[in-house]
């Protein structure tokens, strides 16, 4: 072998030992953020179960604890025994074979998703965070008030906690309507990524994002904001 190729040989196996202590450290890394709390639950979160994470290894896999009623809100835990880093990126669920009963991959910080053939999509998210939303869901429940940047109202709507479809809940408009809110006409809204999120029938959406003064203002801004109040 000439001096060329073997310095190309010893290259390729340089980069290749780098790419594998780069992919082993990105899971253990990934296995030491997954120690702790979750919330395992349904995608509007109507069945959740909360699952602690240990480090402690056992021949399966690594052990876990699920809380007492996780088997009655989603049956197919009463299957999961342990769980494990697989590959680079997928937190799997395991049953007391080490065979997968749901794999999660991460689809934004802190908040995994898996699929479970004829179910639907579970999501696995930190039970704080979990929790935190839950908390500013309940404090969107009520009574809200459109109105323009001058405060003139031009709305009334009533956000509820009733399912509708995939993550959304139902909203219904009051009467006396401006003419723009009652022709966009939402019917569902949610929060996602730090935003509010109304929805029409047509799949149309106007976003809102909280600003400093605890109101919320549909982005993007413009001259004449259309902004959200609590209660009025």
């Amino acid at each position: 072998m000439s001096r060329r190729c073997s310095g190309i040989a010893a290259a390729l196996t340089a980069l290749l030992t780098l790419a594998s202590q780069a992919a082993a450290q990105d899971a253990s890394t990934l296995k030491k953020d997954m120690i702790g709390q979750w919330e395992l639950a349904t995608t509007e979160r109507s069945k959740t179960c909360v699952i602690t994470l240990k480090s402690d290894a056992t021949p399966q896999g690594l052990k876990l604890e699920l809380e007492p009623g996780c088997p009655k809100a989603l049956p197919f835990t009463k299957d999961i025994t342990a769980w494990n880093i697989k590959g680079l990126d997928i937190v799997r669920l395991q049953d007391a074979a080490g065979q997968p009963v749901i794999d999660f991959t991460e689809v934004e910080s802190g908040i995994f998703e898996g699929l479970r053939t004829g179910e639907g999509v579970y999501i696995l998210q930190n039970l704080a965070a979990a929790r935190s939303l839950a908390k500013s869901m309940d404090q969107m429940i009520g009574d809200w008030s459109m109105v323009r940047g001058n405060g003139r109202p031009i709305c009334g709507l009533t956000l509820t906690n009733t399912e509708a479809t995939g993550d959304n809940f139902q909203v219904f408009l009051k009467p006396k309507c401006d003419p723009a809110v009652a022709a966009f006409a939402p019917t569902e809204w949610r929060l996602d990524r730090g935003q509010m999120i109304l929805t029409s029938k047509t799949g149309e959406s106007w976003q809102f994002e909280a600003d400093d003064n605890a109101q919320w203002r549909r982005v993007p801004d413009t001259a004449d904001p259309l902004i959200m109040l609590r209660g009025q």
